[in-house]
């Protein structure tokens, strides 16, 4: 469902803050856009006479039995309804949001991604706006009594009706939403209708729960008289002189050591006034000291001028090797933006990246800067939101989602490692590269966009040289240069900050410590680097692949591994603390059991850990090396709020000597003090069934190699790996970007694959295994009559089965030229039917 299909082509849609005035006192109607899974089209509504709504209103509107969110598209002085047919408009919950522009981006993220235009909005809006009421499952008293006619009917119920029952019963509260029963069990409907037809469930709707403003109590001075005031009075009429005429309510009252009684008093003689005003939720950050701009390098010099020199589109490849000061190019970029009035958007791909990055960008522009991104809270996010909305020039740092964010003046658009595959989002739809959506919004927004990374992705690369090729070449430095057309510019930083050296990077070939004996994690120079760290008073950083303790659980005596129950893929051993019991864990669907004392399928006591993950790591430190202070620095130990912050803050400070982590630590972090990197384990990045494990290898070693040496004192890297002849870690060792592009490159052209080809992916699954991989196979056949494509599959996926649901994927290959074009895409969804879900990944970045 597209704008184009609804005949808004031509819509004009008010600006924010434009308000809808009433031409006359009788009857005016809405068209709007619910949302509703099934609900195709647009829906006719009557504005209640007390109610001004204006196009791109976020409205609450009745629909069936349940009260819904919906987007006001356009009004109508007649509607094409019966009068009596068309019911009213229950609220407005947010007031207008979409300019014009706006709606053509998230018209065309709907149509490039084959999904429904309302679920592409629920994206692009904070959590909470369009809020829903949904069906719910009860228990009731017959049933929770327990009683004997209970107990005798449950034995003739179907095998659905008694799954649901027995689901319910181990909830406290006997309740579940019937979407979360549907995905448990099959033929929900037919088991519910069985169990309410028995009496032993009700179903109910739960109201919608909608995001509001934060309230609190306020105090205003406006009479400061005495006529009438005991001395008690007269203090508090003071102390609120003295602060300006204002206090919070609360905080009036903790000054004065007062009752709110007081207060009361007060306002009814006339002399205050007490009201709620609304207090915006933000999240928190320490107070940091004013930063100056820094001086420029040459290379940095040229790289902000031809930014800055840049009229309207243009996209800017900014190819800079770690440490050379991207972000100080950013930073200086911007500056000017914010003094015309302009915004700029700072997308990075990680939450953890956020809290470095935003403190340097508010000791840069104090105020201006705002976070925005999914570990906020639902409040924070729609308080942040709104006050984009205002036009106030600022700076708006966040995760891929923030490339909606509403920035009604925006002059500049950066993506910061913009080779992440965290930019793509794979589940749910649309499967949106911010990227790709990153370059549209600035050919509508008419603003530069910079792409920044030391490891370009190719696709970047390929399309900037492409779109280069041909046009004139311009030296940004020295023996470096800039190559671009009208609107792509290459931009080279090829030096560090101070000119000081990329560190060296040692490559340890694992096999050959093993000959000679040593059966440590740790290779003997690797051993030497770390005894040498606090003598040095230096710091380091260990980089492994996998978090937890160990890979995987086998019994040495018949090779049975450990396998989670729900999904094709082995449990990883995670340690919690000394003396608490030993739990394996699934990496998927995050399934929790205890580690048995005997194998399973032979009893015997001998099972054994393998692999290695960051618990591992940090525990055999302690054991080899007693005296370094430790800070692991994965998902598991940065789940809460906050955590990412205190961490890195606790490691700058000084409070350890060693970060052990995953590829958390490989995204943008500045560590002056870190001069020793260490690769545990290389081969993990390097032997995977995706086409792109070469490259994501590449830009994941090289990034975590650029954490060392970029403060005064040199830094050093040690790479071990048991294939050192491997051609990603050569070119690591070397630095060799240009290099490795190339190899890769030949490779991906000989099979068509991107950026030589175009991709789309479909995903299948379905708690019935056969079913999937019968429609799976109806589709293949379905599109087969098709040309201008090449399909490959239908194929089970790389793990088959996640939570129960087996997965099955279609492969489609299109010239790289060509709009990905998938025929009869909605006939494809109907093919589904309701058992089987079906995911369309257009430009899929992962492939397993």
């Amino acid at each position: 469902m597209y704008i184009n299909d609804l005949n808004l082509q031509n819509l004009v849609v008010a600006e924010p803050g434009e308000s809808y005035q009433a031409q006359n006192l009788g009857n005016r109607y809405i068209e709007v856009l619910v949302d509703c899974p099934g609900a195709t089209g647009l829906f006719t509504y009557r504005l209640p006479p007390q109610l001004e709504v204006t196009p791109g209103d976020i409205l609450t509107v009745p629909f069936g039995a349940q009260q819904l969110g919906a987007i006001a598209i356009r009004l109508l002085a007649t509607p094409n309804l019966a009068a009596d047919k068309i019911r009213e408009v229950e609220d407005v919950v947010s007031v207008g949001f979409f300019p014009s522009h706006y709606w053509e981006l998230l018209n065309r993220v709907a149509t490039y991604y084959y999904t429904p235009l309302i679920q592409v909005i629920r994206v692009a809006l904070p959590p909470g706006l369009l809020g829903r009421s949904q069906r719910r499952i009860k228990l009731t008293q017959l049933s929770q009594e327990q009683t004997t006619t209970k107990l005798s009917t449950v034995n003739f119920l179907s095998p659905p009706a008694q799954q649901i029952l027995q689901l319910l019963q181990t909830q406290p509260s006997g309740d579940y939403s019937f979407a979360y029963l549907q995905q448990k069990v099959k033929f929900t409907y037919r088991g519910v209708r069985e169990l309410l037809r028995l009496g032993l469930v009700e179903s109910y709707l739960e109201a919608p729960r909608l995001t509001r403003p934060k309230l609190q109590k306020a105090v205003t001075l406006i009479d400061v008289s005495d006529r009438d005031l005991t001395q008690r009075q007269r203090e508090i009429i003071e102390v609120l002189r003295r602060r300006g005429g204002e206090l919070w309510h609360s905080e009036l009252l903790q000054i004065c050591s007062a009752s709110s009684s007081i207060l009361k008093t007060l306002a009814q003689k006339g002399y205050i006034v007490i009201e709620e005003r609304e207090i915006l939720r933000a999240e928190q950050s320490p107070t940091l000291p004013q930063d100056q701009p820094k001086t420029l390098n040459a290379a940095q010099a040229n790289a902000l001028a031809t930014i800055n020199s840049i009229n309207g589109f243009a996209q800017v490849l900014l190819h800079g090797i770690t440490g050379s000061g991207k972000t100080e190019v950013y930073l200086q970029a911007i500056a000017p933006l914010l003094h015309q009035g302009k915004s700029a958007l700072v997308l990075v791909p990680e939450i953890g990246l956020t809290p470095q990055l935003t403190d340097r960008f508010r000791a840069r522009f104090g105020n201006k800067v705002a976070v925005y991104h999914s570990a906020l809270s639902e409040g924070e996010r729609y308080d942040t939101w709104r006050q984009m909305l205002t036009g106030e020039p600022q700076v708006v740092i966040g995760t891929r989602s923030a490339i909606f964010a509403p920035l009604p003046n925006l002059g500049l658009i950066i993506l910061d490692e913009e080779h992440d595959s965290s930019f793509k989002q794979d589940s749910p739809i649309p499967t949106y590269h911010a990227r790709t959506v990153a370059q549209w919004r600035a050919e509508l927004e008419n603003c530069p966009l910079v792409l920044g990374s030391a490891t370009p992705s190719l696709e970047s690369w390929v399309s900037v040289r492409r779109q280069g090729a041909g046009g004139r070449r311009q030296e940004v430095e020295e023996n470096s240069s800039t190559q671009h057309s009208a609107s792509t510019h290459y931009l080279s930083l090829p030096e560090r900050i101070n000119s000081r050296p990329l560190p060296p990077v040692e490559v340890v070939d694992m096999r050959l410590e093993l000959q000679q004996g040593n059966r440590s994690i740790f290779s003997r120079s690797l051993q030497a680097a770390l005894g040498q760290l606090q003598e040095k008073k230096q710091q380091g950083i260990l980089f492994i692949h996998r978090r937890g303790h160990s890979t995987f659980v086998s019994c040495r005596n018949c090779g049975y591994v450990m396998e989670c129950p729900h999904c094709d893929v082995s449990l990883a051993y995670h340690h919690t603390e000394e003396g608490a019991p030993q739990l394996l864990q699934c990496h998927y669907c995050n399934y929790v059991r205890s580690h048995p004392k005997f194998c399973p399928d032979c009893s015997s006591p001998y099972l054994k850990f393998f692999g290695s993950g960051t618990q591992r790591i940090t525990q055999e430190l302690a054991k080899e090396f007693p005296q370094l202070r430790c800070i692991r620095f994965d998902s598991d130990t940065t789940r809460n709020k906050g955590a990412h912050r205190t961490l890195l803050t606790q490691f700058a400070n000084g409070e350890a000597d060693l970060l052990v982590g995953t590829q958390m630590l490989t995204k943008g972090l500045d560590l002056p003090q870190v001069t020793l990197v260490g690769v545990v384990a290389a081969d993990g990045l390097l032997h995977l069934s995706d086409y792109r494990a070469s490259e994501r290898a590449f830009q994941t070693l090289t990034q975590v190699a650029g954490r060392a040496g970029r403060g005064d004192d040199a830094g050093r890297v040690i790479v071990q790996t048991y294939t050192p002849e491997h051609q990603v870690i050569e070119a690591v060792r070397t630095h060799d970007y240009e290099s490795f592009c190339q190899a890769e490159l030949e490779q991906r052209q000989d099979l068509d694959y991107p950026p030589y080809g175009r991709l789309i992916l479909l995903r299948l699954s379905s708690l019935d295994p056969l079913q999937v991989q019968n429609i799976a196979q109806i589709i293949a056949t379905h599109l087969g009559s098709n040309a201008g494509f090449e399909i490959l599959g239908p194929a089970p996926a790389g793990v088959m089965r996640v939570a129960n649901r087996y997965r099955w994927q279609i492969l489609l290959k299109f010239s790289p030229d060509e709009l990905p074009q998938l025929p009869n895409w909605e006939e494809i969804r109907d093919l589904c039917g309701d058992r089987v879900s079906l995911t369309i990944d257009v430009d899929p970045v992962n492939i397993l």
